[in-house]
Parts: C-alpha cells; sequence; structure tokens
C-alpha cells in the first residue's frame, strides 16, 4: 500500500512538472504563432493523443462488472458523456484562450501563480452552491490578496497590468470547470470526457482562429516543439498520469501535489527564458504559496 501511494506521488509530481514547463512551451509558441492557433492545434493534438489511451485504459479494467458496464454502455451514459465533454469544452476553451492571451503580457513564472489561483476559487465558488468555506479558505483567501498585490502592482502603484486581468479571469474560469467537471466525471469516464473536451475546445478555437488571425503552415511548422509539448504532454500524458496516479490518493495530498505546477513554472522561466522576478514578485510568490497550501490543508472536525 505504502509503494503505491508513493508511486502515485510521484505520478502527480511528474503531471505538476509537465504542466508548470508547459507556460514556457505557451510562452515560446507565441514568438511564432497567434493565442488561438496554438490553443486550437495543441487542443485537437491532445484529443488525437487521448484516443489510443482511452483503448489502453480499458485494458486495465479487468473486472467482469467493469467490462460489462464499458460494452453495454446506455443512451443516457453517452448522452451525459456528450454532453459533459461539450459543457467542459466550451469552458476550458474561454479559460486557456483567456490564459494564452495573458501569457504574452506577463511572465512565465507570474503566469503560473496567477492560474494557480483556481485552487482558492474553488471553494469561494462553491459558496453559491451551498457549500460555505471555512476561517481557514476565508485567511488563505486573504493571504492571496496580499500576495497578488505584491505581484501585480508596480512600484507601490494600485495598477493591475492587462495581462494580470486576463490571467485572474483565466483562473476564475479554470475554477468554473473544475467545478464542471467534478460533476460530471461522478457520472461518466474521466478520460473520454477531457478528450470530448478538447475536441471542442480545439474547433472552437479554429473557428476564431481563422475569424481573427492568418495561420500559416510554416509559422506552425516551426513552432512544432512547443506545440507538440502543449498538445501531447502537458493534455494528453499529464492528464492521464493525473487520472492514475488520484486513483486511490488522499485528495487534499492529490491537489497539493499538483498544486506544485505554480513553483515549476517559475522556475522553470527563470532557467530556460532568463525571466527573473524581482524581491516583491517573490515575496508575492510566497505568500500565494502558502495560501495555496493552506487552502489544501483538511479542516478539524
Amino acid at each position: 500500500m505504502k509503494k503505491l501511494q508513493v508511486r502515485n506521488s510521484i505520478l502527480l509530481l511528474i503531471t505538476a512538472t509537465i504542466w508548470g514547463c508547459a507556460f514556457v512551451a505557451q510562452s515560446v509558441g507565441m514568438d511564432y504563432v497567434g493565442p488561438f492557433t496554438f490553443t486550437a492545434i495543441r487542443s485537437l493534438i491532445g484529443s488525437v493523443f487521448l484516443v489510443p489511451c482511452i483503448w489502453m485504459l480499458g485494458k486495465f479494467k479487468n473486472t467482469e462488472k467493469q467490462v460489462e458496464k464499458t460494452s453495454v454502455e446506455t443512451q443516457k451514459d453517452r448522452k451525459e458523456l456528450l454532453v459533459g465533454g461539450i459543457l467542459c469544452g466550451i469552458v476550458i476553451c474561454v479559460a486557456s484562450n483567456l490564459q494564452q492571451f495573458g501569457i504574452m503580457y506577463a511572465s512565465v513564472g507570474k503566469s503560473g501563480f496567477l492560474t494557480a489561483l483556481y485552487i482558492i476559487l474553488v471553494p469561494v465558488l462553491g459558496i453559491f452552491i451551498g457549500r460555505k468555506p471555512g476561517k481557514k479558505i476565508c485567511l488563505a483567501v486573504f493571504l492571496a490578496v496580499i500576495g497578488l498585490y505584491l505581484l501585480c502592482m508596480k512600484s507601490g502603484m494600485l495598477k493591475i497590468e492587462f495581462g494580470d486581468i486576463l490571467l485572474l479571469l483565466g483562473a476564475l474560469t479554470f475554477s468554473i470547470h473544475i467545478m464542471v467537471v467534478d460533476h460530471f466525471t461522478q457520472k461518466t469516464d474521466g478520460v473520454k470526457l477531457s478528450c470530448i473536451q478538447f475536441l471542442v475546445c480545439g474547433m472552437l478555437s479554429a473557428i476564431v482562429m481563422f475569424l481573427f488571425e492568418k495561420p500559416s503552415w510554416t509559422d506552425i511548422f516551426t513552432a512544432w516543439a512547443p506545440i507538440l509539448y502543449a498538445g501531447i504532454l502537458s493534455c494528453g500524458v499529464a492528464y492521464t498520469l493525473q487520472i492514475v496516479g488520484q486513483k486511490g490518493m488522499n485528495p487534499t495530498i492529490a491537489s497539493l501535489i499538483m498544486s506544485l505546477e505554480s513553483v515549476v513554472s517559475a522556475i522553470a522561466g527563470w532557467i530556460i527564458l532568463g525571466q527573473v522576478l524581482s524581491a516583491g514578485e517573490i515575496a508575492g510568490c510566497i505568500i500565494m504559496f502558502a495560501a495555496i497550501i493552506l487552502a489544501q490543508l483538511p479542516e478539524k472536525s
């Protein structure tokens, strides 16, 4: 049992690392293609990559009950999966493109930390569906506000930059996406749901891409490395590892490990792109990460 916990923890740590480094890929990709183009192609690649993953994961379901449920899938189940995939795809399309535009104006490290706010925003949004947060969550939100001030405000001025607003809106939308996914994964297969959502996200982004951008195959092929990383590793591999790694894990521990993507993004931006944060921004990152950890700690009964 302990070996399984260690293995799953390692898988989730790999997931966080892939997602953290994905911010670098997204930032580099903007040097060659537009944000809608990047999101459209990475999402479609991720959807295609998950098709064989669905087949392979199906092979691991050895019990007769699971096989029977898979082979005799009711029309209601298929409808639930389709509706969930479309809704999740629409939400993640908005979230991904907001994040992609935000990365154009902010450093990789700041983008990672602002995006990680979804971990705190999820319980806050829970208030609207009758889930009142405790004192711990309120304290976490307060700390996050302080961290945001240090991270976003320049020279002590009460001014948030345009990129920060986009990333914050992206974090809010990712929070909504998490709640929608949480609802539908209780009734449908998570990997199939992800495959459909990436397909919907890619198609919607492609429509906007042709309306507002001028994609060229030359630019796309030039940006093949960051696009493939974001599509295969971030969308495909990391999501599959998350599904496998979370099985049998304490949700609090799992969320805490995956929230390390914000730390990885800052380190990756510094090592790979040379994006150095100021002392105030580093302090803001530390405070925000402390808020993220605090939000994941269990409440005392």
